[in-house]
Order: C-alpha cells, then sequence, then structure tokens
C-alpha cells in the first residue's frame, strides 16, 4: 500500500464517487475540516494531519478529501477540494473559515451554489448584518420566517430563521461577492429541562441561491451533518482520535 501514490489515490476515489453517486438539484454538500489528533508522530516530529471533506448531506457519503498540514490552511485546501467534486445544481455549505470571495467564486464557476457562515473574519459583512437586523427587527421581522423546535433527552432547542433580498446594507457589499442574492439569519435558543432559557445565539448567511427561511433552515441543520455522521463516526467508531501514548 506505501508504494501507491496518495495523490492518484485521492483522484481516482473522488472520479468513483462521481460514478457511484447521483448528484440532485438543490442537494446540500457541506465541506468541513477534521483535525485527525490520532495522526501526529512525536518521534519524526510530525503533527497531526487535518482532513478537509466535502460530505452528500442526503446520501451520507464523502464526495472527495483533502489532506492539509495545519486547520490554518483550511482555506488554501477548500479550492483543490472544489476542483475534485462535480457540483452541478448544488447547494455547498461552508462555515465561517470559508466564507471568502475566491471560494465563492469558484463554487459559482463549478455550477452550484453557495450559503456560506459568516462571522468576524469578515467584518465589513458583520457590521451589514449587525446595521440591517438589529434583535428588535429580527424578532418582530415582517417577511419570510421559519420556525423549528425540536425537543431531545430533557433539552428543548427553538430555532428562528428570516432570509431577506439584499437591502441597502449590502448594496455595495454585493459587488464584491459574486452571485449574492440572500442574506438570512438564524437565531436559536436552547433550554435545559425546567431552566431559564439561554441567550439567544445569533448565526449570519449569505447565498448565491434565493433561498426560502424554509429553505435555509433545511440547508443550514444539514451542514451539521458532515459532524453528527462524519466526524462523530471516525471519532466514536474508527478512533481517530486515538491517544497515542500507551503504558507498558
Amino acid at each position: 500500500m506505501d508504494l501507491v501514490s496518495a495523490e492518484q489515490l485521492q483522484s481516482a476515489f473522488a472520479e468513483w464517487m462521481k460514478a457511484c453517486h447521483d448528484v440532485t438539484d438543490w442537494a446540500v454538500v457541506a465541506i468541513d475540516g477534521k483535525t485527525l489528533r490520532g495522526s501526529y508522530c512525536r518521534g519524526k516530529g510530525k503533527g497531526a494531519i487535518h482532513m478537509v471533506s466535502a460530505f452528500s448531506a442526503a446520501n451520507g457519503v464523502v464526495l472527495g478529501q483533502v489532506k492539509t498540514a495545519e486547520k490554518s490552511n483550511e482555506i488554501t485546501a477548500i479550492p483543490e477540494l472544489l476542483k475534485l467534486l462535480n457540483l452541478q445544481g448544488c447547494l455547498v455549505t461552508i462555515d465561517a473559515m470559508g466564507c471568502q470571495k475566491k471560494i465563492a467564486t469558484q463554487v459559482l464557476q463549478k455550477g452550484a451554489d453557495y450559503l456560506l457562515s459568516v462571522k468576524e473574519n469578515q467584518p465589513a459583512l458583520a457590521d451589514a448584518f449587525e446595521a440591517a437586523f438589529p434583535m428588535a427587527k429580527v424578532v418582530n421581522f415582517g417577511g419570510d420566517a421559519y420556525v423549528t423546535d425540536e425537543k431531545n433527552r430533557g433539552r428543548q432547542e427553538t430555532r428562528y430563521h428570516i432570509v431577506s433580498e439584499i437591502t441597502k446594507e449590502f448594496q455595495k457589499l454585493s459587488y464584491e461577492w459574486p452571485g449574492l442574492k440572500t442574506v438570512g439569519v438564524v437565531m436559536s435558543f436552547r433550554q435545559e429541562g425546567d431552566e431559564a432559557p439561554e441567550a439567544p445565539m445569533i448565526r449570519y448567511y449569505i447565498s448565491s441561491a434565493e433561498l426560502s427561511a424554509k429553505k435555509l433552515a433545511e440547508a443550514a441543520r444539514q451542514h451539521w451533518f458532515v459532524e453528527n455522521k462524519l466526524h462523530w463516526s471516525l471519532d466514536v467508531a474508527l478512533r481517530e482520535d486515538a491517544c497515542k501514548i500507551h503504558r507498558g
């Protein structure tokens, strides 16, 4: 196995997944990275591998992977991963680290749409969201809104989703972000048992697709399948993060 070229194996795997995986319109492809904590080697002075994966939420399969030296290299790894994939008609979801103009452009060039999470690493976008969607406006939003309510093991989580077309706060930014059509806000409340609800968590999103509030809710939720169905399985079933230090 050691004689096999890793790059050729990677390319062959991606081609195989293209052949056996049917991509449907609006299918969510979640891209996220994970550090393999058990892959380090102290003897050779090698740090742990960081793997960026593209995960088909509908089919529960990995479409392709790219290895990086460290988490900070996700921004350079994601474009390499996108080159391997057939994404025609898909909705590509990426967390805030992948919220980059070049990545958004590349997703569009692949015939797909993007849904990107926005945080402080894009200060202009973050400021625009805070100006356009103060708490009072979010709570009393008059446009398209959708609410989900989940109860599990004594914990209740309510999520409130709103979407809007480009408002005046985003006008200048729409020229910088290719294909930008929809901005969205997700506000979630969590309550444990009879305790008072925690302070709401607010997340911002931008998308090149014309999303309804319900579609935003579904896509944002499916993005986390890469954590719950892929990363969790790798940790628990395959012991990918198991410590290599042994006694005796």
